[in-house]
């Protein structure tokens, strides 16, 4: 009987813990079923509230509705500026609050210190990142950072980085980032030192800061510049205001135009001013965007506040109708026949000059129709009276055309000009390109040669 009831007792307390055991584990298998893969328990959000600091920050993106942004699963590198940062800020506006901002500012500046993606600061290299702050368009404004110095806009210091979130990565900086004016990336990028100095010194940099305006600016660098100041045999010092301006503003064309915009083209730039903007030609090819033929595009899309910016290689100048020409590869047997025919220091001169610039296409159906090889198989005194039959004196744009005769400077032949139906010439030759600016003159392009 002792035997009987102690194995009685043993086999129900061993169902009762098989029950419990099986309860338990099933509990467990419910609990892992209910709960996330992936809990976000540290995320930025989570960071900045529990850090004293931030209290402003944390206020900030409550006021712009970007809390949820900050706490969902996409990740973002944020640069965190301080409760200090944005006394001085509210300091620099003259308001006394976040109150005092409006929500839309608030939110621009908050995502201009907002980069897509965790970016530690040992892959954070020198250059352009761009924020999730949208200036138009899908365009987004610019940031400049520089590992040597830790400046970001050349305006905030990283004081403190890789503070690590589940959705990203936080650096704290000591003042609030600004999105940044033509100027102001200018002044925050050593490579582009020479032009700031050359921007103040032509006392343009109000007009490369003013928000009113949308510039897009092609921006050489300082190896650039020391180019230019070789061949001229000169320094910056011994170039005056009025050497610069027109230099400078060569380089402005006076509209948004981000590289996904340009095509191959003449666009007009802010250098002469009034009607007559001089010309800058950019070719899209094989090498890339080049400009006026000699300038290349070697980074794009850098977006500020008033425009965006392109950096070149080298230095562009204003230049003559017959630099016009040579910018242009399609202009090249043109440029063959005026040197051949000893044209090019007439049409480098004072002038004024208008050319109606045959394109290569219009000088090989001449060929054809000569049947002649090119430029080679022509001599001077044939190539003279038709080169000199598509100069007219004075700088005569579209706009001042009318239909009528007209001398050029072949004093044995005038053109006749139509525009009635756009602008032709002697009944079959049609422009094709209009007002290409040059200093001393304007160039229209042609789809013939005008044969005396």
């Amino acid at each position: 009987m002792k035997t009987l009831k102690f194995n009685w007792y043993f086999a129900l307390a061993s169902i009762l813990m098989f029950n419990l055991a099986f309860t338990a584990c099933d509990d467990e298998d419910d609990n892992m079923e209910k709960e996330p893969k992936e809990e976000m328990t540290n995320t930025i959000v989570d960071i900045a509230v529990a850090e004293p600091s931030f209290s402003i920050l944390v206020d900030a993106l409550s006021k712009a509705n970007l809390v949820s942004a900050l706490n969902g699963s996409t990740e973002y590198t944020v640069f965190a500026p301080t409760d200090d940062a944005f006394h001085a800020l509210l300091t620099d506006l003259g308001a006394s609050s976040l109150d005092d901002i409006p929500t839309e500012q608030l939110k621009m500046i908050l995502l201009n210190h907002v980069v897509s993606g965790s970016n530690t600061s040992s892959s954070l290299s020198t250059g352009y990142y761009s924020s999730i702050s949208e200036k138009q368009d899908g365009y987004f404004y610019s940031l400049y950072f520089n590992k040597e110095s830790l400046m970001i806009n050349g305006m905030a210091k990283v004081t403190q980085a890789d503070v690590m979130a589940d959705n990203g990565i936080i650096h704290i900086v000591d003042k609030v980032i600004l999105p940044a004016s033509i100027k102001d990336h200018a002044v925050a990028n050593p490579a582009l030192s020479s032009l700031t100095a050359a921007v103040v010194k032509a006392e343009l940099a109000m007009t490369l800061d003013n928000d009113d305006n949308n510039f897009t600016v092609f921006a050489p660098t300082d190896d650039a510049f020391a180019m230019l100041l070789e061949n001229l045999d000169a320094t910056l010092d011994d170039l005056s205001k009025e050497d610069l301006t027109p230099i400078l503003l060569y380089h402005v064309v006076n509209a948004f135009v981000p590289a996904a915009n340009v095509t191959t083209s003449y666009v007009n730039t802010l250098a002469m001013g009034q009607d007559n903007y001089l010309s800058i030609n950019i070719e899209v090819g094989d090498n890339g965007v080049m400009i006026n033929n000699k300038a290349k595009v070697v980074l794009t899309d850098v977006v500020t506040t008033n425009g965006v910016v392109h950096v070149i290689d080298k230095v562009i100048m204003p230049g003559t109708v017959v630099d016009a020409a040579i910018n242009n590869s399609a202009f090249s047997i043109l440029v063959e026949a005026v040197v051949k025919a000893e044209l090019a220091t007439t049409l480098s001169g004072e002038g004024a000059f208008t050319v109606f610039a045959p394109t290569n296409a219009a000088f090989e159906d001449l060929f054809a129709e000569l049947e002649v090889t090119g430029i080679a198989d022509l001599s001077k005194e044939a190539l003279t009276p038709i080169l000199l039959a598509h100069v007219v004196s004075d700088n005569v744009r579209s706009t001042d055309l009318s239909s009528g005769t007209v001398p050029t400077l072949n004093t044995e032949k005038s053109i006749v000009i139509d525009i009635s139906n756009g602008v032709t010439i002697d009944g079959d030759i049609n422009v094709i390109i209009a007002d290409v600016q040059a200093t001393n003159g304007v160039v229209h392009a042609i789809d013939k040669v005008i044969v005396p």
